[in-house]
């Protein structure tokens, strides 16, 4: 059986093609669009079609329209994305081994991640890592401190892959990984453990030795794993 076919309004043909000039670098993040009146001229159409084209637009995170200031390209992606996995995940993680499933989630995305950094680093991403190592030796005692800087140095190895998609979905998730860093911080020895391996991490990226890279990470998400399964023990007693 075939689908009967459906007219395509105008305003979702106007939509397609600013959404297609935005996807293939024509209209960048900052440009500003035509005005209302201007595009309804250049498509030829009625400026309801104009606006409701934008609507849709701002919908899937591609433009801001802001009153008195016109309709503004941004990157919303990254936005879009963070807030539907971050949903999700709460409300996945209440399920019964939701904390698994996340340090999964980072096991099959970090280790990678450690080893293409150790392969591509720049020596302005090896600062900023070792910036957040620094600040998280300061920050023994303050958690916030110290969560801030744990997820300055996880994103600072997904910037250093070079791949802008890898570091989207890591910061995609950064608010999850927070609430799991709580948890082991309030765990005896938690964040001295962390740590030590963060600085493992950083010297293999700085060796340039990817496949240690690798095995450092999968020690470090292991530690996270038992440290998780202490907090939960330790919150149920």
């Amino acid at each position: 059986m075939y689908a009967p076919i459906q007219s395509v309004k105008v305003f979702e043909r106007v939509a397609e093609q600013i959404e297609k000039r935005i996807l293939n670098g024509e209209l960048r993040n900052g440009d500003r669009l035509p005005t209302e009146r201007e595009l309804a001229e250049q498509f030829r159409v009625s400026r309801t079609g104009v606006r409701e084209a934008m609507k849709i637009l701002a919908q899937k995170g591609l433009v801001d329209m802001r009153p008195g200031r016109g309709t503004i390209v941004i990157d919303g992606a990254r936005e879009a994305m963070q807030n539907s996995i971050d949903l999700l995940m709460k409300m996945k993680l209440g399920e019964v081994g939701g904390s698994d499933n996340l340090v999964e989630v980072r096991a099959i995305l970090e280790v990678e991640i450690a080893g293409l950094a150790a392969a591509r680093a720049t020596e302005k991403e090896i600062a900023a890592m070792r910036e957040a190592i620094r600040l998280m030796d300061e920050s023994m005692s303050d958690a916030d401190s110290f969560i801030t800087a744990d997820n300055v140095f996880h994103e600072a190895l997904a910037r250093a892959t070079q791949n802008a998609l890898i570091f989207t979905l890591i910061h995609s998730i950064v608010h999850l990984l927070s609430e799991q860093r709580k948890q082991i911080f309030a765990v005896e020895g938690g964040p001295q453990r962390g740590q030590l391996h963060h600085k493992r991490i950083l010297e293999c990226v700085i060796r340039r030795d990817p496949e240690a890279a690798r095995v450092a990470m999968g020690s470090h998400l292991w530690q996270v794993r038992e440290d998780v399964n202490a907090a939960g023990t330790q919150k149920n007693q």
